[in-house]
């Protein structure tokens, strides 16, 4: 018990809880923006791919690290807009549409490092993001301080302007957007590119802030993980970060404990802890949830 104590009041624990949740921080607040303006982005995990690779390939091929940052957010924007012009004005699927972002998204990101290093054995190398320590906090990189600063922003967005009340009403109820004079389809596809930006740079998160390089299956079901912390969240920014720091909290905890348990049990338990946990948690939460009443309806003009 002693140890488990030391471990949840350690600094590197904490340091360590931020920089897993970034990417979900990131990811959850895109699909919340998607999902508040009523579009279900299931194309968030091969987003968050082409936005790893892209980033990582920008840095590499002697971009700076913000310019590939940039080059992220715009690829991630692309196949954003992609997604929302099959589901907003052509009324698709939501569901097909995002698996089928997903699977291009992933693929693409594979096809194009293949063919700009078809002989790499090894994922090539960047110079990442280093730690900022900042007087008072937990020295991170410049880019978990930027997760942290959207949640704010989008917040203030959703709730504090006239965009934001515009984007929340057209997730509940979008007739009543259109009385107004506004453009359902203009508000729903913008929501879906800008939420669709914040997934690619939640993947760049990955390849120049975790990591050094870009390597497949990277992002190992987190887009997937962040479409479950957006219900846990109750489609709120301040929860999303709550939910994003709990998983977090969880897969850091499991990688101290099997050092704690010294292979007494078997390792495949400690990482199944986090997902069993935050299930438990997601049920708790989603019955209570409110999700947007137009969430997954589409809307054509003048229909009621």
């Amino acid at each position: 018990m002693a140890e488990i104590l030391d471990i949840l009041v350690s600094a590197a624990f904490w340091t360590a809880v931020l920089r897993i949740a970034s990417p979900y921080i990131l990811g959850t607040l895109g699909e919340l923006v998607c999902e508040r303006a009523g579009v279900l982005n299931l194309g968030i995990e091969g987003i968050m791919v082409l936005g790893a690779m892209t980033g990582w390939m920008t840095v590499y091929q002697g971009g700076g690290l913000w310019v590939g940052v940039l080059a992220a957010c715009t690829a991630g924007a692309l196949l954003g807009l992609l997604h929302a012009l099959l589901t907003v004005p052509l009324g698709l699927s939501q569901h097909v549409a995002g698996i089928g972002v997903t699977l291009l998204g992933s693929s693409l990101s594979y096809f194009t490092y293949r063919l700009v290093l078809p002989q790499a054995s090894t994922p090539p190398t960047i110079e990442p993001f280093q730690p900022l320590p900042l007087p008072g906090l937990l020295a991170q990189t410049p880019l978990t301080y930027l997760a942290v600063a959207l949640v704010g922003l989008v917040a203030y967005v959703l709730y504090r302007t006239p965009l934001g009340l515009a984007v929340r009403t057209v997730g509940e109820n979008p007739a009543a957007v259109e009385a107004q004079g506004l453009s359902v389809t203009g508000l729903r596809i913008g929501a879906v590119v800008a939420g669709s930006a914040l997934m690619g740079l939640a993947g760049a998160f990955l390849t120049l802030s975790a990591f050094n390089a870009f390597f497949f299956n990277m992002i190992n079901g987190r887009g997937w993980i962040c479409i479950a912390l957006v219900v846990f969240a109750s489609w709120r920014p301040g929860k999303a970060l709550l939910g994003a720091v709990l998983f977090a909290a969880f897969d850091a905890f499991q990688l101290r404990l099997q050092q704690v348990a010294g292979g007494a049990l078997p390792y495949q338990l400690f990482l199944m802890l986090p997902y069993l946990l935050s299930i438990a948690a997601l049920v708790l939460m989603s019955r209570r949830a409110a999700y947007p009443r137009a969430l997954m309806i589409p809307y054509r003009k003048g229909e009621r």
